[in-house]
């Protein structure tokens, strides 16, 4: 795929997130309708998430009807040989809490992964973005991580699980990583943690129980701004995550977390 190929399915994930983006700051800040649990009684959705999402599905149906959809809240469509992985709000807990956190990630992906990828922060005015082939950027300049640094010096990013059960092995990893870094910052939305890796405001990024439509845009972003993108192999009941960081911090991160 071309340059100028990659650049038009760029711009159909920006409208689609910037349409999504004024939805939910229209709604933002106010009580939310139909709230309700998914996995547990702390993995919500409502009404805003929902919105998003059919507001996105709108536009890609309009601009990519021959293409396949994969998003949080209304699963997979069939389609060619192009997907778009969406999540509609990813930092839903944040959102319904009035914490100003929270993004839309819109992805376009091949057989091989990632050709574009948006994740609008709407409450900042913030917009990362990135291609197969092209520069990560905010707001259309290109970013790039932090310098290289020594671990003890690195401020680290997380997420936690739904599962309790899950949390208490988290809780395990830690107390093993405080003592070794900087500090550790939970924001409780995957695709900014990803894009704040990327553009420095965080050394490196770590969680389990990452969905695709967590990683799709954010990753991309923060490959193409020249870190290492790891997954995080299953173990035990624990679900796969990934690790983001540069190159010289990924030996002694991953044994930290792994």
């Amino acid at each position: 795929m071309t340059q100028a190929e990659e650049d038009a399915l760029l711009a159909v994930a920006l409208e689609a997130a910037r349409r999504a983006g004024d939805e939910l700051r229209a709604r933002f800040g106010h009580r939310q309708h139909g709230v309700r649990a998914k996995s547990g009684p702390t993995d919500l959705v409502s009404d805003a998430d929902l919105a998003a999402e059919a507001a996105i599905r709108s536009v890609l149906r309009s601009r990519r009807p021959d293409d396949a959809i994969l998003a949080e809240e209304g699963g997979a469509t069939a389609g060619g040989a192009l997907r778009w992985v969406v999540d509609p709000l990813d930092g839903t807990i944040n959102f319904l809490f009035g914490v100003p956190a929270w993004a839309v990630s819109v992805a376009c992906e091949d057989a091989d992964g990632g050709l574009a990828g948006v994740v609008l922060d709407p409450m900042r005015g913030e917009c990362f973005a990135a291609t197969r082939s092209g520069a990560a950027t905010l707001d259309g300049e290109p970013i790039q991580p932090r310098p290289p640094g020594e671990l003890a010096n690195a401020l680290v990013a997380t997420g936690f699980s739904y599962d309790a059960a899950v949390r208490v092995r988290q809780a395990e990893v830690v107390t093993r990583l405080l003592p070794r870094v900087r500090d550790i910052r939970r924001m409780g939305a995957a695709a900014l943690d990803l894009c704040w890796t990327a553009c420095g405001r965080f050394d490196a990024y770590y969680e389990r129980g990452l969905k695709p439509w967590d990683l799709a845009a954010g990753s991309l972003v923060a490959a193409r701004a020249g870190l290492e993108v790891r997954s995080l192999e299953q173990a035990g009941e624990d679900p796969s995550g990934v690790v983001v960081t540069r190159a010289e911090l990924l030996k002694d991160l991953l044994e930290l977390v792994e």
